[in-house]
């Protein structure tokens, strides 16, 4: 295989400075987990907003174009709930409220990739970071005490699994607006 046929598992996401980081940290550690289960490293902390998957090399480029044609205006958002989701087997931090700039940025993301010839899953948003794996039987979760992250920048994000574990890697970034584009 050459360096032009392989691919790379990419997602747009969402990624934390470092104080949002350490904020989530925090919030992880005082998750009641068992044995078996791990915590998600704090370098790997992102909200994902659009996963596309395996991209052939060749196709990086029309991503980096998707991306950059964003006209979305920063916004905050409060993770303010632990919850446990059986099926991939993870505790995340979860906000309640979806705040209408991120609501926008994922549909025009989405929109996009979409015309561009992209099939995405999940059909909708639930915006969480995911805090532990491996995480077999629902812990008995007590209330999080909510913190936010101030969404500055959309991410083009790889991901490489490397000895079992996951390493991301921002490929590019896009700054959001200041204030909300003219319709």
């Amino acid at each position: 295989m050459s360096a032009s046929d392989a691919t790379q598992r990419l997602f747009y996401a969402l990624w934390p400075t470092a104080a949002e980081r350490e904020r989530t940290a925090r919030a992880a550690a005082g998750l009641p987990i068992a044995d078996g289960a791990r915590l998600v490293p704090p370098q790997n902390y992102h909200l994902t907003i659009a996963f596309v998957g395996d991209v052939p090399a060749a196709q990086v480029e029309r991503l980096r174009r998707v991306g950059g044609a964003q006209a979305c205006a920063r916004f905050a958002l409060s993770f303010d709930a632990y919850e446990y989701w059986p099926k991939p087997e993870v505790v995340v931090a979860a906000a309640r409220a979806t705040p209408a700039g991120l609501d926008a940025l994922w549909r025009e993301l989405h929109d996009e990739l979409a015309r561009a010839g992209f099939v995405l899953e999940p059909k909708r948003l639930r915006p969480h970071v995911t805090l532990a794996r491996r995480v077999a039987a629902a812990p008995s979760l007590p209330a999080l005490p909510a913190f936010a992250w101030k969404a500055a920048a959309l991410c083009l994000v790889r991901s490489q699994t490397e000895a079992a574990a996951a390493v991301y890697t921002v490929v590019d970034h896009w700054p959001l607006l200041d204030e909300t584009p003219n319709a």
